[in-house]
């Protein structure tokens, strides 16, 4: 009768019955792997935080400063940009440059800070050794000839993206995008960063654009409702060099 029970298994009396070795081990390698693949598969189905950039690194530009709907530097081109680049501005923390840009629109200013980098998306982070102001040297005609201040009317399209703040969303923060993102997005913009709308799907190569209203002008608090959700709305969108400029019409905001 006793070797009828050598399966029974009391941990703390005897080792595992060598019956039940194959068993167990095989159930604990497949609760390992099991967990495992749930792990990728749940990972995988989540919004990529980056790559975004912050360039622990100073630099300084020499460009036009243009500021509507916000604040930004048009460069001329270079090696790196052969048709020339714009620069989004912010401040320090949650804050834009507004009061500061508002006396230079227009004028050729000189620039430096910390450049956050996403994609089509360059943004300096302004502050340091050359704050915002006019430029001491200037350009020379050649060269301020060189950047190109047109503004091409793209027609209107409907997208599907999500509305995000420019700083956190190129690097300042991970992730930048998504309902964990809102309060912390809603306070940037509060503040005065840039706006942008992330797209689904790109135009003209595109899936970042600078975000404004019909008027052109920077979004207010009954758009900001909308951050970090997934919607739907119309809008013209406008090329300026090599920025576009996607001004929604908020009567045809969609969420998803």
């Amino acid at each position: 009768m006793a070797n009828a029970h050598n399966d029974f298994f009391v941990g703390y009396i005897r080792g595992v019955p060598r019956g039940s070795r194959g068993l167990i081990t095989f159930v604990t390698l497949a609760f390992v792997v099991l967990m495992a693949g749930a792990g990728y598969f749940i990972s995988a189905t989540q919004p990529d935080p980056g790559p975004g950039r912050f360039f622990f690194q100073y630099k300084s530009f020499t460009g036009i400063l243009e500021t509507s709907p916000y604040p930004l530097i048009r460069v001329a081109p270079d090696d790196t940009f052969p048709n020339g680049h714009t620069l989004l501005l912010a401040g320090q923390g949650k804050r834009g440059v507004q009061n500061k840009a508002a006396s230079l629109a227009g004028q050729i200013v000189d620039v430096g800070g910390v450049l956050l980098k996403r994609g089509d998306i360059d943004m300096l982070q302004v502050g340091g050794k050359v704050p915002l102001r006019a430029s001491v040297d200037g350009l020379s005609d050649i060269v301020r000839d060189s950047i190109d201040l047109s503004v091409t009317d793209l027609g209107v399209w409907r997208l599907t993206g999500e509305i995000c703040d420019g700083k956190c969303y190129t690097g300042a923060m991970r992730p930048g995008t998504g309902i964990a993102h809102k309060a912390c997005a809603n306070l940037c913009l509060n503040g005065g960063i840039p706006a942008v709308f992330v797209s689904t799907a790109p135009v003209e190569g595109s899936e970042f654009f600078l975000l404004a209203d019909l008027e052109g002008n920077p979004i207010d608090g009954a758009l900001q409702r909308f951050v970090a959700a997934r919607i739907q709305v119309d809008g013209q969108i406008e090329r300026r060099g090599d920025l576009l400029v996607f001004k929604v019409d908020l009567e045809t905001v969609e969420v998803l």
